[in-house]
């Protein structure tokens, strides 16, 4: 038992209250610590709104233990870590100007969580503790991140553990009870106690998908991607045989962000239901990406009405996003608001025929409280928003916090943009967010959120590369990624002309589409770069060891 104790802040009556006490003034808290649970009920006696919630206890790590930190959302950089490690923050680079900072930070948790700190880390929805070299883990999992994104924080130095729920602008009226922490703990081996998490404690029915392996356009023609390049693209997919499901467009075939009916007319001029047919006349889903939530400044919608979009406090639109030259994120308690988002997925899957969606930048639409809402109830209402506009088509989701989508979504993103020049460019090797591309850390995602995939929904590492051209990759590196992706990953997508390969990498191709059995003991740092992966592939037992920092692996002995 670790004996909690409480430290929680909150507005009544236009005055702030910080309280050490189960029983106040303003509300009552009932807390029971079991050997498998930790459960939290607020009562609140007044109305008020809170601000912070802390249970802080205490926890003893040796130089063997590892902590797991679940980064914010699917771009989060996410790992083990020991107790002289640092999880940095943003860089001095981009916090030497406030708006650069705000719009850097935007896409991370750098408001909300301490960083920069040996020792000190924290992990969103779930985490566990392991001893290096061992298969069994005490695992920590919320099942009330809808309402409010739960927060495990330790500090190895100073032997604390801390429970926080992010419940910044939740309001609650007199007499209103709020389950403030709800945590199953689990000690057992990885898989097991995983299992027992995902469909004994949150009842997270099995995913529909388990597996799709294909095309995706982004990470070789960005969003320049035309009508000839995909009837291109899509025809040379002949020649990777049976196993191929999926072909996905992505960014460029719309005239702006947000407007997602208007298509460039000289890039598409036959428009995106033809290319949907195309698509299925080869047997495979058709797929196409969007950003449902926001819309550039420059967009149509945008410019005609200004009042569907999130404001501050002084009635202004909030810059939810720095890319397309600036963008604002739909108000989605708006009705003009959401029965545009719903009309332009009705087109797009029901009249142009496309049968999964990738939907990204969905944190936007939660970067503030509002309303009354914490993030994350701002994030659960869109999450649940996109599945009712999407009816049964398939979802896979992409910029999201995690932990609002189990179960919701068929699959989702689970690591950073993989970066087509291995090593970064020069803005990647700054490290401005933990968000930001990078093959690197894609693995590093990819291999310490194995745990989601078959259960939370599908992962999505991103995608690989085997073509010569518009890369910067060794072939290690290439059949690495690859690997890594096929090892831990369900939706794998390469973004290649399978017309430009040779014999070799059609081989390759064909591989790595192919369905196999794999299982995975083990998986950690051996050093600073080095990461060690234990596993069997169809029923053969194989060992991975790959240096995340040059992309050298074994890797040709396991392909």
């Amino acid at each position: 038992m670790y004996d909690f104790t409480l430290n929680a802040q909150l507005t009544s009556g236009g005055l702030s209250y910080f309280s050490t006490e189960f029983e106040n003034d303003y509300f009552t808290l009932d807390l029971k610590e079991e050997k498998t649970s930790v459960k939290a009920v607020l009562t609140a006696k007044k109305d008020l709104t809170l601000t912070d919630f802390e249970l802080n206890g205490k926890r003893t790590f040796a130089a063997d233990d590892l902590f797991f930190a679940n980064g914010f959302q699917s771009w989060s950089t996410s790992e083990e870590h020991t107790k002289t490690d640092v999880a940095k923050g943003l860089p001095k680079l981009v916090t030497f100007n406030g708006f650069v900072k705000t719009q850097a930070g935007q896409m991370g948790d750098y408001a909300y969580t301490t960083y920069d700190k040996p020792g000190n880390f924290h992990s969103f929805t779930f985490t566990y503790f392991r001893k290096k070299g061992s298969h069994f883990i005490e695992l920590w999992g919320s099942r009330v991140d809808r309402d409010g994104f739960t927060i495990f924080d330790v500090d190895m130095q100073e032997g604390r553990f801390t429970l926080r729920r992010e419940v910044d602008g939740t309001a609650l009226k007199a007499g209103d009870t709020y389950v403030i922490m709800d945590v199953l703990i689990c000690e057992a081996e990885y898989e097991t106690a995983f299992d027992t998490y995902f469909f004994d404690f949150l009842k997270v029915p099995k995913p529909r998908l388990r597996r799709l392996a294909g095309y995706t356009s982004w990470y070789n023609y960005f969003s320049k991607v035309t009508e000839d390049i995909v009837y291109r693209d899509l025809d040379a997919l002949d020649l990777a045989g049976d196993e191929t499901q999926i072909f996905q467009i992505d960014d460029g075939y719309q005239q702006h962000t947000g407007d997602w009916l208007l298509i460039d007319q000289k890039k598409f001029p036959h428009g995106m239901k033809a290319c949907a047919d195309a698509v299925h006349g080869k047997g495979y889903k058709a797929g196409i990406w969007l950003a449902p939530f926001c819309a550039a400044v420059t967009s149509k919608v945008a410019k005609e009405h200004p009042d569907w979009f999130i404001k501050d406090e002084k009635g202004k639109r909030v810059l939810a996003h720095f890319g397309w030259g600036g963008a604002y994120a739909f108000d989605i308690y708006n009705p003009g608001a959401r029965e545009y988002i719903k009309h332009f997925f009705d087109v797009i899957l029901n009249e142009w025929g496309y049968d999964l969606v990738k939907l990204d930048f969905l944190y936007s639409i939660c970067e503030r409280p509002r309303l009354g809402k914490n993030r994350g109830q701002l994030m659960a209402d869109g999450i649940d928003l996109l599945r009712e506009a999407c009816g049964e088509k398939l979802i896979l989701g992409c910029g999201v916090p995690l932990g609002s989508c189990f179960g919701i979504f068929d699959a989702c993103r689970i690591g950073p943009d993989a970066n087509k020049v291995y090593g970064g460019n020069p803005l990647n090797r700054f490290d401005v967010t933990r968000e930001i591309p990078s093959s690197r850390y894609a693995m590093v995602n990819t291999i310490y959120r194995r745990c989601l995939d078959g259960r939370a929904f599908a992962n999505d590492p991103d995608v690989f590369f085997l073509r010569d051209d518009n890369l910067d990759y060794s072939i290690l590196q290439k059949l690495l990624l690859a690997k890594v992706n096929d090892i831990c990953g369900s939706i794998i997508f390469m973004s290649d002309n399978v017309a430009t390969y040779d014999q070799r990498a059609l081989q390759y191709l064909k591989y790595f589409f192919e369905e196999k059995d794999y299982s995975v003991q083990l998986a950690e740092y051996e050093s600073a770069d080095v990461i060690r992966i234990e596993y069997t592939e169809n029923g053969s037992a194989k060992t991975l060891r790959l240096n995340l920092k040059d992309g050298y692996s074994n890797v040709m002995e396991n392909v």
